[in-house]
């Protein structure tokens, strides 16, 4: 006769396997939905450059910029949030490829967004974002560069893979930083 330990671990692991099962089936019913359905990116430019300085040995460059995004394709049953991002990248003699984080935004599925708002938090329509972290070249080769905005993010599922997405990049914008400190 089998002990009570023996069908308590049988119970478990029987429990354990129907979860995993189930866990790979959710994932697998998402697949290809980041492919299929993509958020709209109507407007990410350049508003406002503030300025650009040589700070502590590097070249430093404030700006502000206008978004406006519908991330509402992106989400699925099985996705909690996106972490959204503006990225600016530039060519330079020393680093031929920077890619920097200019600001950042997290979206949960649960955004509502405000009471006069029937689209929720999902659409994002802002105008002259500042940003929240500097445009910064350690190697002091900002001036002059031709800077691109690119919008990209994670998605963040409730099982499964984590992924990343971006703009389509034909559809980015660029804009060209003054060849002297302002």
């Amino acid at each position: 006769m089998h002990t009570v330990w023996v069908r308590l671990n049988a119970v478990v692991f029987f429990g354990l396997t129907v979860l995993l099962g189930l866990s790979v089936l959710a994932a697998i019913s998402a697949i290809g939905h980041s492919t299929r359905h993509k958020p709209v990116v109507s407007k990410l430019s350049l508003n406002q450059l503030r300025s650009l300085k040589s700070h502590g040995g590097v070249d430093r460059a404030l700006l502000s910029f206008d978004l406006h995004a519908d991330m509402r394709p992106a989400f699925h049953w099985n996705i909690k949030q996106l972490f959204v991002y503006v990225v600016a990248s530039y060519e330079t003699d020393t680093n031929p490829n920077n890619q920097i984080v200019l600001w950042d935004k997290i979206i949960e599925a649960t955004d509502e967004g405000d009471a006069n708002d029937d689209v929720g938090g999902k659409v994002i329509h802002q105008d002259n974002i500042f940003v929240k972290y500097a445009l910064v070249d350690q190697a002091d080769e900002l001036r002059g560069k031709e800077i691109k905005l690119q919008l990209m993010w994670d998605h963040m599922p409730l099982t499964g893979v984590l992924h990343m997405d971006q703009q389509d990049p034909s559809t980015r914008s660029s804009f060209l930083l003054p060849e002297e400190y302002q």
